[in-house]
């Protein structure tokens, strides 16, 4: 298990290196939601999945040879994430394989 920093903004981007994959992770608000998008090698994983606590955010998208998944996870309540708060109260964690 890997947390990914975050900023307490609306819309960043993000470029790691997961389990050897060069990924570019995306979030971004629209209206009170916080969406997650994946892409490894320029190629997308996944596009604007609305981002919930505590739910894997790539558990449909195995098919696409990512190695892993992501989820959301409130440090103080069971709330879905919101940018404010996102590098405090949410934590968004990469799990490898087998995790």
């Amino acid at each position: 298990m890997l947390l990914i920093p975050l900023a307490a903004v609306p819309s960043q981007t993000l470029a790691v290196t997961l389990s050897d994959q060069p990924a570019r992770i995306a979030l971004r608000t629209l209206g009170t939601s916080l969406y997650f998008s994946l892409s490894v090698n320029d190629v997308p994983i996944v596009t604007n999945r609305i981002c919930r606590n505590r739910q894997r955010l790539l558990i449909d998208a195995g098919y696409r040879e990512f190695v892993g998944d992501f989820s959301f996870v409130d440090l103080q309540g069971d709330t879905d994430p919101a940018f404010s708060g996102l590098a405090s109260r949410y934590q968004l964690v990469y799990f490898g394989a087998g995790e």
